[in-house]
């Protein structure tokens, strides 16, 4: 094994005269602050710089505040609202889960506690899956009432173009002479739901 100085091509010569001085090479970085100025310094402890920041983890349902003394949801209520969860999926009917969801919560009465808080409360349990991926993407504090939730919701998951084209389905809709109408329908419903 050959070192550098051992290396297979001869040095040249140095050149004959007097020595070149070279000057070191300077760059200046635009990027790099004032050197004149002095940052602050962190006061901070190692016990502060290392915890995690605790900014920005704020849910997008805002709960109002609840009045009630020692409320708590049943664990009972949880796990039915967990029975039957909204995934998100193209198949999916986000009217059918609002109208379950609301079956459910009508079922329980709290004294001084309104039951749209209650709903809002519950509401992310009852949703998984793509679903509940859109409620952590929705902006901190965006949804204030149920109502919001309920239209955010259902424009998430049945837009209008997707009632539009529903609606052109069911107009465009053919019966030939020699089938029955539940012939017809069958037909129709399966091109729309392959």
């Amino acid at each position: 094994m050959r070192t550098r100085s051992q290396s297979r091509e001869p040095r040249p010569p140095p050149p004959e005269g007097p020595p070149v001085v070279i000057e070191p090479l300077r760059i200046e970085y635009p990027f790099q602050e004032d050197p004149t100025v002095e940052p602050m310094a962190d006061t901070r402890t190692m016990a502060q710089l290392l915890q995690a920041p605790t900014e920005g983890y704020e849910d997008a349902i805002l709960i109002p505040e609840i009045v009630a003394n020692n409320f708590e949801l049943k664990h009972g209520l949880i796990n039915l609202v967990q029975n039957k969860q909204f995934f998100g999926h193209d198949k999916e009917d986000p009217h059918a889960h609002i109208r379950y969801f609301n079956k459910i919560t009508s079922t329980m009465r709290v004294p001084n506690v309104p039951i749209t808080t209650i709903k809002l409360m519950l509401f992310p349990f009852s949703i998984e899956g793509a679903a509940r991926i859109w409620l952590e993407k929705e902006p901190p504090r965006s949804i204030q009432t149920w109502d919001d939730l309920v239209s955010k919701f259902i424009n998430q998951f049945f837009p209008p173009s997707k009632t539009t084209n529903l609606r052109n389905e069911i107009t465009r809709f053919q019966q030939r002479f020699d089938e029955s109408f539940y012939e017809a329908w069958d037909n129709s419903i399966h091109s729309i739901m392959p």
